[in-house]
């Protein structure tokens, strides 16, 4: 495979509160993704050099758009993000990459800018400990 941009997504779907995928990607004008594994430095007095312990894997997810409140789309998926408390899908595909994680999202913030744009900022974390894997 040659070397590629991050145009297009092919897919960024998020749960609803249902548990429905919804493809959103359409609303979203960009996102970051972490997949950190922290270490722990373990090093002893015996040591002269670093040593570490590899620890548990994690992802996060923030993702930001435009507001569009249209049926199925980004404001129908998380409005429902302050009063519910389920873990939802988000899934991503890029190059026929697909990651798949479930994830507790922790904020719905809408922004209306002096120049009129209103925008959103969903943020999200693992939820269930599986390790992010790429298939």
């Amino acid at each position: 495979m040659a070397k590629e941009t991050g145009i297009p997504i092919t897919l960024l779907s998020v749960d609803d509160s249902a548990g429905v995928l919804q493809a959103i990607r359409d609303d979203i004008t960009n996102f970051n993704f972490a997949t950190p594994r922290p270490e722990q430095d373990v090093t002893g007095l015996d040591k002269s050099a670093r040593e570490r312990l590899q620890l548990l894997a994690d992802f996060s997810i923030t993702m930001n758009g435009v507001f569009n409140d249209a049926a199925n789309k980004s404001h129908a998926v998380f409005k429902t993000v302050p009063s519910t408390s389920v873990a939802r899908t988000v899934s991503l595909n890029i190059s026929a990459q697909t990651l798949l994680n479930e994830c507790f999202l922790s904020d719905y913030t809408l922004t209306r800018a002096a120049s009129g744009e209103l925008t959103w900022s969903v943020p999200g974390a693992l939820s269930d400990g599986t390790v992010p894997t790429w298939s």
